[in-house]
């Protein structure tokens, strides 16, 4: 079989009017393509073919599809062959899995997730206790109708509601352990449900597939409770590889020839009831390469609806960068102070809203114009200042046309001449080759314990941007100057200066600053920090053990003399024992009372 993903990939990519065109002679009509059916007898032509919808429809004989459907129908494949068929014209490579008896290995979380979404949504609809819920949502805009073309539901407030239904059903408590609908805890001595008392949206796969959940709580959340909850990653859903909305927004995208990127589910909901339906968003976390390359499959132009305060603006400028190096052109939209996408349509409709994405920048544009409000060009100092926060997104966009565009911008906006700005890109560039989002499947990040040293360096970095209470602990046990790269030797420092860095520090080197950003941005979901610092911390102390060693074992291949032998081996030998013991070192440390535990789930 072949998997969903590269099936919606091949559809996304192919051109139907290519396809078509190769058996029928079309003729351009407005935006579409007539001509007479190939699978009827006429003499008017009736048969249209939509490129921006991606499909086909007969007026006389009623035949319609995609490009799958046409070149079944027309060729007699199947539809595995079709797709591959359609995937060799359209670039992509299509990959078939052998299963085992032919059965999905996920199918159990499919089933399971499919099960609970039709659970919440009974709730929400069909129960006397979701009336609390229908109101909070009447209240915000959302009718029953978009509710329902969202597949929105309800959680009610009750410990073990779901698990209880579930067991009814046949359903065990593993697999719903395994797609993150219960919870395990010291303090409860069974699972329990992991969402009560929350507005549930179901997160769906491109292909259309319920693959998670996110949940919204009603009311309003205190310290102990969590606004937003979301599904944890599973075998099913790799969170930085989905956008919230696509399944139900990417033939409007298409056809729309743009996308409206927002911060939440709420805010998607809301500009789709708004009648703004090319809207998705992140699933809580930065934008990532993965997202990014999905919208290349649908359009080019993307405008970013994030919050307009300091948080909010750095995550625009992070989200434009990845998609500058994706390929896609991004404006920021700047919406009024206190406003969201989801209060503007609410107060003033599509139209209002309308009227803000067309005063929308280029995302370097609207860095420009804040680094001027914020008198970034009042000084030599600031003006270095703002030369490395514009670095990044000169260096991220990918069209050379546009890149040009950047640096002839900023280099009249900051009086630094052009050939400065492209030499210090260069270094950049040298430092660390500019990252391409991959176009096949995504693997999974190497646990730390197999990275190499330089990966040890930035995994411990980012183990301590997602846990802050280790710093300094770790602190007080790795100097700085224990880093061999000057980038992440700047961030520990900084990292050990301000617990609380959010951003790169003003006067940081441009490279290290853009190696921040980045690991900021980075989705990777890290479970057992402890023990990924135990791996990660050895590393250090073992480096210069490793590194003596292996020229002991070049010694080895041309010495002669059995006594210098006998010594090197031995040498070698007591270099093994100190590394074991440096590993055993680290271990008990992190069993120590003084080392903050690990996180409970929330």
């Amino acid at each position: 079989m072949i998997p969903d993903d590269v099936v919606e990939e091949v559809r996304a990519r192919a051109d139907i009017v290519t396809i078509i065109g190769e058996a029928v002679p079309l003729k351009k009509a407005g935006k579409d393509y007539k001509a007479r059916c190939p699978f009827h007898d006429e003499r008017t032509p009736s048969f249209y073919v939509v490129p921006s919808k991606g499909f086909y429809k007969c007026f006389g004989c009623g035949e319609s599809g995609d490009a799958f459907t046409f070149v079944m129908k027309r060729q007699g494949l199947s539809f595995l062959d079709a797709v591959k068929w359609v995937g060799e014209r359209s670039g992509v490579e299509v990959r078939e899995v052998k299963r085992k008896g032919g059965e999905d290995p996920n199918r159990p979380l499919y089933e399971v997730t499919a099960f609970a979404a039709e659970f919440f949504q009974d709730r929400l609809w069909e129960w006397q206790g979701g009336e609390g819920a229908r109101e909070y949502l009447e209240g915000r805009g959302i009718s029953r109708e978009t509710a329902e073309r969202f597949g929105l539901g309800y959680a009610p407030d009750d410990w073990r509601a779901f698990r209880d239904a579930a067991a009814l059903h046949g359903i065990e408590d593993p697999v719903l352990l395994q797609g993150g609908l219960l919870i395990e805890s010291d303090r409860s001595k069974e699972p329990y449900d992991r969402f009560r008392n929350r507005i549930v949206f179901p997160i769906e796969s491109v292909s259309g597939r319920v693959v998670a959940f996110g949940g919204r709580v009603l009311g309003k959340a205190d310290k102990d409770i969590p606004k937003y909850l979301n599904s944890p990653e599973s075998p099913i859903y790799h969170k930085g590889e989905i956008l919230y909305g696509l399944s139900w927004a990417k033939n409007n995208i298409r056809r729309d020839s743009s996308a409206l990127v927002v911060e939440g589910y709420m805010d998607v909901v809301s500009l789709a009831a708004g009648g703004l339906d090319n809207t998705v968003a992140p699933l809580g976390t930065s934008m990532t390469d993965q997202q990014a390359l999905l919208l290349t499959r649908y359009c080019t132009r993307v405008f970013i609806l994030f919050d307009s305060d300091p948080a909010g603006l750095r995550a625009t400028f992070r989200a434009g960068d990845t998609m500058l190096g994706a390929g896609l052109h991004p404006a920021v939209v700047t919406l009024p102070e206190g406003e969201d996408p989801d209060t503007l349509v609410r107060k003033e409709g599509a139209k209002g809203l309308q009227g803000y994405l067309d005063q929308a920048v280029d995302v370097l544009d609207r860095k420009l114009q804040i680094l001027d409000e914020h008198d970034y060009f009042s000084s030599i100092e600031r003006t270095r200042e703002a030369v490395d926060r514009l670095l990044p997104t000169l260096r991220a966009a990918q069209d050379p046309a546009l890149r040009d565009i950047y640096v002839a911008k900023a280099a009249e906006k900051t009086g630094v001449r052009r050939e400065t700005l492209e030499s210090e890109l260069s270094r950049i560039d040298r430092a660390e080759p500019r990252r391409v989002a991959p176009s096949g499947p995504v693997s999974r990040p190497a646990a730390p314990s197999v990275i190499s040293r330089m990966g040890a360096e930035r995994s411990l970095l980012l183990l301590l941007l997602r846990d802050r209470e280790r710093i300094e602990w770790v602190a007080e046990r790795l100097g700085a100057d224990e880093f061999r790269d000057p980038s992440y030797r700047a961030i520990f420092s900084a990292l050990v200066t301000d617990h609380e860095l959010d951003h790169p520090p003003q006067g940081m080197d441009p490279v290290a600053a853009h190696h921040l950003d980045e690991l900021f941005a980075d989705p990777e979901v890290i479970h057992h920090v402890g023990q990924a610092l135990t791996d990660v911390l050895a590393h250090f102390r073992e480096e210069p053990l490793e590194r003596r060693a292996q020229e002991i074992r070049e010694q080895l291949k041309a010495e002669t003399d059995d006594d210098r032998k006998a010594e090197l081996v031995r040498e070698l030998e007591e270099l093994s024992r100190e590394r074991r013991r440096l590993r055993l070192d680290w271990s008990t440390a992190f069993r120590v009372r003084d080392i903050p535990a690990e996180p409970h789930d929330q």
